[in-house]
C-alpha cells in the first residue's frame, strides 16, 4: 500500500464513526490494554473525528480534534488551542504515513475553526513522531491510561 492508496477526510456519519471507533478499540483497548470505559467518553460526541480509509474502503486510522470549552482543560484554558487526540493507526498501516496525514487533517480541521494552535498528549515513545510534524513537548512526563505522555503544542 502506498501513500495514494488511502484518502483522509472528516467522519460524516455513524459508518464513518464506527470505523472511527472500531480503529480505535483495535489499537488502545485490544493492543495496548487502555480500559474501553477510558477509551470512549463525553466529548466523542462534540469532537471532529477524522478517519483514514483505504481504497478498499477498510478503516486505517483516526484521531479527533477538540475546541471551545472541549478543549480548555487539556490547553491550558486557552480557546484559541485546539487537543489533538486518540490518534490511532491500525498495525497494517504503519509506516505509510496515514499517521501524518490524520495529524496534517486535524490541523486543518483547527484551522477551519479558527484556531491558532494544537495541543496534544504524546506516549513518550511516539514524541520522535510529533516533533517531526513540528510539535514541541512542554512540562513534565505524566501518566495517562498508564502509560507515560507528555503535552506537546504546534502553532498553526
Amino acid at each position: 500500500m502506498t501513500g495514494s492508496a488511502y484518502a483522509v477526510r472528516e467522519a460524516v456519519d455513524g459508518a464513518d464513526l464506527d470505523a472511527c471507533f472500531a480503529v480505535r478499540r483495535e489499537v488502545f483497548v485490544v493492543e495496548q490494554g487502555v480500559p474501553q470505559e477510558l477509551e470512549y467518553d463525553t466529548y466523542d460526541e462534540t469532537a471532529v473525528h477524522v478517519l483514514a480509509v483505504g481504497e478498499d474502503g477498510v478503516p486505517l486510522g483516526t484521531g479527533r480534534l477538540l475546541f471551545g470549552a472541549d478543549a480548555t482543560g487539556r490547553t491550558g484554558a486557552d480557546a484559541s488551542v485546539g487537543s489533538l487526540g486518540r490518534l490511532a493507526v491500525g498495525k497494517a498501516a504503519r509506516g505509510l504515513g496515514v499517521g501524518a496525514a490524520l495529524v496534517r487533517a486535524i490541523e486543518d480541521a483547527a484551522r477551519a475553526r479558527g484556531l491558532a494552535a494544537v495541543d496534544l498528549h504524546a506516549q513518550t515513545q511516539a514524541l520522535g513522531f510529533y516533533e517531526r510534524l513540528g510539535y514541541e513537548a512542554y512540562g513534565p512526563e505524566f501518566p495517562d491510561a498508564g502509560m507515560p505522555h507528555r503535552a506537546m503544542r504546534r502553532a498553526l
